[in-house]
């Protein structure tokens, strides 16, 4: 009587069908996100006019004033109040931009992008190309130095103004309110009860300050808990802002992200005349406005000259800062004169509306405020009254001011308003200008070297490997779409020139996968394993080896990315995505391919 078997007999090199089908789906899902970019991309500019029945929104009337400038234009398609237009290179794209500006309506609204050449049905399954970084496309890079210190000082003296306000509110006199070099304040008083109502209200509103009383002086210093959170805030705050103003001009596929403590970098791709962006970037301007006051007002007061020259005598305490306003459009008044709409949010309405209805057949003053830098390097700001106008009637969410100077100055200060004011300055410490033929030549060389390095390894495997070599090239072929497509297909993944680099360290790691599986078959073979055996064996002892080698790896593409920037990051991305692509392709895709191509293979003679 034969004895049962105790357990199921495994089979050897085997897949599951669900197996086959994942591998089968992913690698189809990857290589179609990759293909779009071996199509490409064309610069383009996208218009959304106001109105749907604009002149130029129509293919023909476009056509024929971009050829009356001068400009050709590949292609030209409209739909609905939108509208495309296709260039064969960037600076075509930046003459037809400027000639548009000069004739479309001020509501009109213009972006550069970049447009697949591909099918349009991959753009339909949501397929678009890689991003190419600054290196690639060309463009302009800027490095800004954020003043957080000038930033905090305005907040100290902020304080120093609520001080001020609330001895004069409780009338208590002969109080010194300095400025300290430490970001402090110093309060001078002979008297206890003024020193106990500052010390009063700054612990109850200004939980961030430290107050130490000696004698008849009090010392307020802000805490290190205080300045780290400011800092974070502040960089926090410039960086949505930056996005903001890229936005308003029209450019896309920008790149703005922190470098180090202090600084930004702002990575302009496809943009070959960086003025513009430079005033818009670098610009600090904001508006507040203020309460023009009388001679021997009871009012803290201080003064501002006025375009004439003359000086205008304001409240310390303005009604209202540029942080409330939402929204601002340049116009024209009847006059003819260049104007700006306001429209505020809800707090900055009531505030105005309480302020004007108190205030009527009052003067009040449009103050205009920007940063700049002095002789010596140091940020200074700079104010100074562009208007004083009459309250006529209780004014609510919108108004206008005018002063703004000319048309074109209008624009601008209503493009700041409307993506905000920073909250700190800051200073373009260095720009760099890459041009879209140089970005070009480094896409040829780099993709030229990546299929010199393919080719050959793809001669090895085939030579030295035989039969198995043939599945290793295939895997190889593999990563490859399925890292281009995994880039193409994350938010956010730029390629850059040290990407490339990556790509090609990436070919090498992919089939060092396979070589490592190789050989420990090879071994197994000479151990008298069958070829079944062997094919099992050698996949499963070199799994271990293959894991803890590209676990290490890993890390240090993890630590690159999160130090590092720009480049590096680049190089720290493609890497990383490799890693994961050549686990995936060198040691289950190929061994999807041995199973069902030898795996159930017996015989000991096999030559690999």
């Amino acid at each position: 009587m034969k004895k049962a078997s105790s357990g199921t007999k495994r089979v050897l090199n085997h897949y599951s069908a669900w197996k086959y089908l994942v591998l089968i789906v992913t690698v189809v899902v990857l290589a179609l996100s990759a293909i779009p970019t071996w199509y490409g991309e064309q610069p383009s500019i996208q218009i959304e006019y106001a109105q749907k029945s604009a002149r130029l929104n129509d293919v023909v009337a476009m056509k024929n004033f971009l050829a009356s400038q001068g400009i050709p234009a590949e292609q030209i398609s409209s739909q609905g109040s939108k509208q495309s237009i296709l260039f064969t290179d960037e600076t075509q794209q930046t003459l037809a931009r400027k000639a548009l500006d000069q004739v479309l309506d001020k509501n009109d609204n213009i972006t550069f992008s970049y447009l697949s050449v591909a099918p349009a049905w991959f753009a339909k399954l949501g397929f678009e190309p890689i991003k190419l970084g600054l290196d690639l496309r060309g463009g302009v890079q800027f490095l800004l130095n954020v003043d957080v210190n000038k930033a905090f000082d305005e907040q100290r003296d902020a304080l120093a103004d609520d001080i001020r306000a609330t001895l004069r509110q409780q009338h208590l006199r002969q109080v010194r309110v300095s400025s300290q070099p430490n970001q402090g304040l110093e309060v001078i008083s002979h008297t206890d009860k003024a020193l106990d109502a500052v010390n009063q209200f700054v612990s109850q509103n200004y939980s961030g300050w430290n107050v130490v009383r000696s004698s008849d002086t009090l010392t307020i210093t802000p805490t290190e808990q205080n300045k780290q959170t400011f800092q974070q805030s502040t960089l926090k705050q410039n960086l949505k802002i930056m996005r903001d103003r890229i936005a308003e001009l029209g450019i896309t596929e920008a790149l703005v992200q922190r470098q180090g403590e202090h600084s930004i970098r702002i990575e302009l791709p496809g943009v070959q005349d960086p003025a513009q962006a430079k005033k818009v970037i670098g610009a600090t301007a904001s508006l507040a406005f203020y309460e023009v006051v009388s001679d021997g007002s009871s009012y803290d007061t201080f003064t501002l000259a006025d375009k004439q020259g003359r000086s205008v005598p304001l409240a310390r305490q303005p009604v209202l800062t540029g942080d409330h306003i939402i929204n601002a459009q340049a116009g024209l008044d009847n006059m003819g004169m260049s104007e700006v709409n306001i429209s505020l949010d809800h707090s900055g309405g009531e505030a105005m509306s309480r302020f004007s209805s108190s205030h009527i057949g009052k003067p009040m003053a449009t103050v205009y405020r920007e940063y700049k830098t002095n002789s010596r390097g140091e940020t200074v700001r700079s104010e100074r009254v562009i208007s004083v106008a009459t309250i006529q009637s209780q004014l609510g969410s919108q108004f206008r001011i005018t002063g703004a100077g000319s048309s074109d100055e209008a624009q601008q200060l209503a493009l700041l308003l409307r993506a905000g004011s920073l909250t700190a300055p800051v200073t373009i410490i260095e720009e760099r200008t890459i041009g879209a033929s140089l970005g070009a030549e480094n896409i040829s060389n780099g993709f030229a070297a990546l299929a010199l390095g393919m080719g050959l390894t793809l001669t090895f495997m085939a030579l030295w490997y035989r039969r198995l070599g043939w599945v290793a090239n295939i895997a190889l072929i593999a990563n490859m779409l399925c890292l281009l497509g995994l880039i193409a297909l994350l938010p956010g993944a730029v390629l850059t020139l040290p990407g490339i680099a990556g790509l090609v360290l990436t070919v090498g790691m992919a089939v060092d996968t396979n070589v490592l599986i190789f050989e420990r078959i090879r071994d197994k073979l000479r151990e008298g394993r069958s070829f079944a055996q062997a094919i099992d064996q050698g996949f499963s002892s070199a799994f271990a080896t293959i894991w803890d080698a590209n676990f290490t790896t890993m890390i240090t593409a993890v630590v690159l990315y999160s130090i590092g920037n720009g480049p590096i990051q680049g190089f720290a991305l493609t890497l990383g995505l490799g890693l994961m692509t050549s686990m995936f392709t060198g040691v289950f895709a190929s061994r999807a391919l041995v199973n069902l191509i030898w795996g159930r293979d017996t015989r000991r003679d096999v030559r690999v």
